[in-house]
């Protein structure tokens, strides 16, 4: 049998085009990852104009830390997207509890950080409203013809 069992795609019966945005997630959180983990600065400094003249070993640890995370996690939605549809939908929607606390966090809360907001903040505001439409394509289900 291997790592993966067989694939599960014949019962899935959302939108092809929810699994595709579940790749386009994966790809969009293991390529933050790899640059979290493996930048010499994480991408604090550079990046997010993080200001790395107190606490750098701190924060470019956090930033690693968060990397850590990044990568498998976007691994395994590539691999629902890819092999396990009809878990589409749950995926979805633990990407978008994720990014709306983060975008809450990043613009109100403990995140945010007056007037400069990096990229990640305005990904994560967007990525609520598609992950929600995503969701709601995947649970619909496709009309035959």
């Amino acid at each position: 049998m291997g790592v993966l069992p067989p694939s599960t795609n014949a019962s899935y019966t959302g939108a092809i085009a929810s699994a595709w945005f579940l790749i386009l997630v994966a790809v969009l959180s293991i390529v933050p990852g790899f640059i979290h983990y493996f930048l010499p600065d994480g991408g604090a400094g550079v990046i997010a104009g993080l200001d790395l003249s107190e606490g750098a070993v701190r924060i470019i640890a956090v930033f690693a830390w968060y990397g850590a995370l990044q990568i498998p996690w976007g691994i395994a939605q590539l691999i629902v997207g890819w092999r396990y549809r009809p878990l589409v939908p749950l995926f979805i929607a633990l990407m978008v509890l994720q990014q709306a606390l983060s975008a809450y966090s990043g613009w109100f809360g403990k995140g945010s950080h007056g007037d400069h907001h990096p990229p990640e903040h305005y990904g994560s505001a967007l990525f609520v409203f598609l992950g929600i439409l995503f969701l709601i394509l995947s649970l619909r289900p496709r009309k035959t013809t």
